[in-house]
């Protein structure tokens, strides 16, 4: 055999070999090509994935479990919490006892978690925190008390201009006997009109200039009980009775609703 025949012969022995390979190959482009399936190894050997005579089987994929809303989660914890602590109570073993107070213990740390972040929260952000509105420490509540007394006096030397109070009393009535010179006092103080109307046609040792009551007790709006002292703001402007309060008050106690009636939007100092 002559030096040509024998390079021909080991070619042809490298091309049967490869043609058995069961193995991918790549072209230039970098994109595997699969050599087709060998008889001998695939099919009468069953050889199969090792030699990639079958494709690899995918594991199937688990589906994710969706958590529970966290309301449903935070009903759980209580329902859990009440059976340990029944389970405690009625059968009070070492171990029933110390899974109550263990898991107790959980959720009072979660709670002491919560108020922490929630402290955290208020001071980083001012809109969230109530105290700068109305302050509860008390040099905070004091200087807070102090501005509103300033506001209220201011406001109330220029309430006359637009309000006036009916006052209702009765002759026989023990309390208005006592409350009469202390409205009489915010009146002369700062000027508020005051008609003072009699329930039951008697007179007032401090309010000489009286009505009798002809039906306005239920035309501002104060029923049938006709529970006196009784103090009702008429706005001038709107035409509009505003109750203030029954029975003896004090001074402040009439400025303040006042102020608060004419000058405070509701819910703001809450």
């Amino acid at each position: 055999m002559n030096h040509r025949q024998c390079i021909a012969l080991l070619a042809a022995s490298s091309l049967t070999l490869v043609a058995a390979a069961p193995l991918h190959a790549a072209d230039g482009d970098g994109v595997e090509v699969r050599q087709s399936e060998d008889a001998l190894y695939c099919k009468e050997r069953k050889l199969g994935t090792w030699f990639y005579c079958e494709k690899p089987k995918e594991e199937p994929r688990k589906a994710a479990t969706a958590q529970p809303p966290a309301r449903e989660r935070l009903a759980a914890i209580g329902t859990q919490l009440e059976e340990l602590k029944a389970r405690a109570i009625l059968e009070p073993s070492p171990e029933n006892v110390t899974a109550y107070v263990r898991f107790q213990r959980e959720q009072l740390d979660r709670s002491s978690m919560f108020a922490d972040v929630w402290q955290r929260a208020l001071w980083q952000d001012p809109g969230l925190d109530y105290t700068l509105q109305r302050p509860v420490s008390t040099l905070g509540k004091r200087a807070w008390i102090d501005e509103r007394k300033s506001d209220r006096d201011r406001v109330m030397a220029s309430l006359s201009q637009r309000y006036g109070v009916f006052y209702f009393f009765a002759s026989s009535c023990g309390a208005c006997d006592i409350f009469s010179p202390i409205l009489k006092a915010v009146s002369d103080k700062y000027g508020l009109s005051v008609l003072a109307v009699s329930t039951d046609g008697g007179p007032s040792a401090t309010f000489s200039g009286y009505m009798v009551d002809s039906g306005q007790y239920e035309k501002l709006g104060l029923g049938t009980d006709r529970q006196v002292p009784a103090l009702v703001l008429f706005d001038s402007v709107t035409k509009q009775p505003m109750p203030i309060g029954y029975g003896i008050l004090s001074q402040d106690e009439i400025m303040d609703r006042v102020f608060q009636l004419t000058q405070v939007k509701p819910g703001s100092d809450y």
